[in-house]
C-alpha cells in the first residue's frame, strides 16, 4: 500500500501573545492540522447545506420533523451513554469567558459546572484565544491566581470544591485567521477543541473530569455527526478510550429543535445532555423566518418570556426528549445580573432569577445556567427544593408532553407588539455590545443585563425584520432605515455625553455604530454579525 500523505503543517500568523509557545507546540499544531485536513471539507459542505435549508424555509415559510429520520424518533430502545460521575449532578452551571479572573471566580463559585466559553461570551482576539487556553492549563495545574487592581488576591479552593470544566468552542461558521493550513484559516471550532483536547484530555480523563464540551450553534443532526467523528478521531489519535469525551449540545437554533432526538442519537456514545439556549434560539427564529410574513414578527426582546406558548413548547420538548433518552436537560440563561451597589436593582434581579429557576426545576430540568457567582445560591436553592439529594430528575419522563411543529412555530401567539422603546433598546444594546466586542470583551453588563453575542444578534435581527417588514410601532411610527439611523445617532451622542470626549475617543464607538447599521439595515442579511465584526477585530 502507498504511504499515507503527510499532514500539512499549521502556519501561525505574526501576532504573538505572552507564553503562546506553551500552547502552540509543534505536536499540538500537528494535531490541529490533522483535524483540519480530515474535517474542514465536511464542515464546508454542512455550511452549504445550511444555506440550502434557509432558502427552503424562505420559500415555504415552515419547518417540520424529518420524515427520513422517523425511525430514530420512533425507536424506544436506544439511550445515550451513562453520565460520568463528574457530570451526574449539574444543578447549577456558571458561564463565562476564559479570562484569568473569570477562571478563578467560576471554579470557586460553588456551581457544579463552569462553561468555559470561547464562543458567545468571548471576543476571539488572538490574545483571548491563546490566553484562554493557558488559563485552563494553569487551572488544571493549580498554578493560577488573580490579583485585583486594589490588591485583593484570589486563589483556587481545594480540588473537591471546584466546578467541573465544560469547554464551549466556537461554532462551525467561524474561522481562526491566525492559524492557517496551505493559506486557509482553520475553523475556530477545531482550533479551540484541538488545543484544549491535546493539552488537557489525558490529565482530565485520569481524574475522571473530562474532557467535556458544550457544542454551540448546531443546525442539524449531520453537524452533530461531524462532532462525533471529531471525538472518535481525537480519542484514537491520543490513545484514549472510546466514549471518554462527553458533549452537551445547545439547542439554540430552530432547525435543531426539530432534530433533538437525532442529535442525541448521533452523539449517543458521547452525549451527556441538551441545553435550552434561549437567546440564540430567539435569534434563530427571527433569522430563519425574517421574511416569512407578519405572523413571524416578534415583539420587543424582553417581552418574549419563557412562558409564551412557543417557548414553552420548545423547553418542554427538550426535557421530554432528554429524559426519554437518559440525558440531562439543562435550562437556559437568565440575563439578569445582581448589583452590589444598588439594593433595589439587586433584589429585583434576584427575584426574577429565582422565579426563572423555580419554573425550570418544576418543569423537569436537571440544572440551569447563571452568569454571575452571586446567582449560584439562588439557582441552587431552586433546584435543591425539587431534587433534594437526587443528582437529577431524569425519572420524570414528561410523557404528558406532545409538541407539534405548529406549536414550535406559533410565534404569533404573543400578545405584545413591537414598540419604539424596544427599537431604541435594540439600538442601544447593539452599539454598546459591539463596541465592547471590538475591544475584546464578549460578556458585557448593559442596563443590568448580561449581554453576549446572542443577545446582540437578537437586537440587530429584530431591527432588520421590523424595518424590512414595515412594522408600525406602538406610537404610530413606522420602523424605517431613517428612524433607525436617527435613534443610532442619538445613542452615539448619549454615549459621548456619558463618557466625555476623552472616554469616547478611547473607545470604538463610531465603528460599532457603523457596523450595527450595516448588519441591521443592509438588504443582504449577514448570517452572523460576528463575521463582519471579526474583520475589525485585533
Amino acid at each position: 500500500m502507498p504511504a499515507a500523505a503527510p499532514t500539512p503543517s499549521v502556519a501561525a500568523g505574526t501576532a504573538t501573545v505572552t507564553r503562546q509557545e506553551e500552547v502552540l507546540t509543534g505536536p499540538a499544531l500537528e494535531f490541529v492540522a490533522a483535524l483540519h485536513g480530515r474535517f474542514t471539507p465536511r464542515r464546508d459542505d454542512l455550511l452549504a447545506r445550511r444555506a440550502e435549508r434557509r432558502a427552503e424555509i424562505a420559500r415555504t415559510g415552515t419547518l417540520d420533523f424529518l420524515p427520513e429520520t422517523a425511525r430514530v424518533r420512533e425507536d424506544p430502545t436506544w439511550r445515550v451513554a451513562p453520565a460520568p460521575a463528574a457530570l451526574d449532578d449539574r444543578r447549577v452551571e456558571i458561564t463565562g469567558p476564559t479570562d484569568r479572573k473569570m477562571t478563578v471566580n467560576a471554579l470557586n463559585s460553588g456551581a457544579r459546572v463552569w462553561l468555559a466559553d470561547f464562543e458567545d461570551a468571548s471576543a476571539p482576539t488572538w490574545r483571548n484565544v491563546v490566553q484562554g487556553q493557558l488559563n485552563l492549563i494553569d487551572a488544571f495545574e493549580r498554578r493560577i491566581d488573580f490579583t485585583t487592581a486594589e490588591g485583593k488576591t484570589y486563589a483556587l479552593r481545594p480540588d473537591e470544591e471546584l466546578a467541573t470544566v465544560v469547554v464551549r468552542p466556537r461554532g462551525w461558521h467561524l474561522d481562526e485567521r491566525h492559524l492557517t493550513v496551505a493559506g486557509r484559516p482553520v475553523p475556530g471550532a477545531l482550533v479551540d477543541f484541538g488545543l484544549f483536547f491535546f493539552h488537557n484530555a489525558r490529565r482530565l480523563a485520569e481524574r475522571g473530569k473530562g474532557p467535556f464540551f458544550y457544542l454551540p450553534k448546531l443546525e442539524s443532526h449531520r453537524e452533530a455527526r461531524l462532532w462525533n467523528d471529531v471525538f472518535v478521531f481525537a480519542q484514537e489519535r491520543l490513545g484514549l478510550p472510546h466514549g471518554t469525551v462527553r458533549a452537551t449540545v445547545l439547542i439554540e437554533t430552530i432547525t435543531a429543535a426539530f432534530e433533538m432526538e437525532e442529535i442525541l442519537y448521533e452523539l449517543r456514545d458521547h452525549a451527556s445532555g441538551l441545553n435550552a439556549g434561549r437567546w440564540d434560539y430567539l435569534f434563530s427564529l427571527i433569522k430563519n423566518f425574517r421574511d416569512a410574513g407578519p405572523e413571524f414578527v416578534l415583539p420587543d426582546r424582553n417581552a418574549v418570556t419563557m412562558t409564551v406558548p412557543f417557548m414553552r413548547a420548545y423547553t418542554e420538548l427538550l426535557v421530554r426528549t432528554c429524559h426519554q433518552r437518559g440525558a440531562h436537560a439543562i435550562g437556559g440563561m437568565a440575563a439578569f445580573i445582581p448589583s452590589r451597589r444598588d439594593p433595589e436593582v439587586n433584589e429585583a434581579a434576584l427575584a426574577k432569577v429565582r422565579a426563572d429557576k423555580e419554573r425550570e426545576a418544576g418543569d423537569g430540568f436537571d440544572g440551569s445556567w447563571v452568569a454571575h457567582p452571586d446567582l449560584v445560591p439562588v439557582a441552587r436553592a431552586a433546584f435543591d427544593a425539587v431534587l433534594g439529594d437526587r443528582p437529577h430528575q431524569k425519572h420524570r419522563l414528561r410523557e404528558d408532553v406532545h409538541v407539534t411543529a405548529g406549536q414550535l412555530l406559533a410565534l404569533g401567539t404573543t400578545e405584545a407588539k413591537p414598540t419604539f422603546e424596544g427599537l431604541r433598546n435594540a439600538v442601544q444594546v447593539g452599539i454598546r455590545y459591539i463596541e465592547a466586542w471590538l475591544r475584546g470583551q464578549g460578556a458585557v453588563a448593559i442596563f443590568n443585563l448580561m449581554e453576549d453575542a446572542a443577545t446582540a444578534e437578537i437586537s440587530r435581527s429584530q431591527i432588520w425584520q421590523w424595518v424590512h417588514t414595515g412594522v408600525v410601532l406602538d406610537g404610530g411610527e413606522k420602523a424605517t432605515p431613517a428612524l433607525v439611523r436617527e435613534v443610532a445617532a442619538a445613542e452615539l451622542e448619549a454615549v459621548r455625553a456619558e463618557l466625555g470626549e476623552t472616554g469616547f475617543a478611547a473607545g470604538r464607538w463610531r465603528e460599532a455604530h457603523d457596523l450595527l447599521l450595516r448588519v441591521a439595515l443592509d438588504d443582504d442579511y449577514a448570517e452572523f454579525l460576528t463575521l463582519p465584526a471579526y474583520e475589525l477585530l485585533d
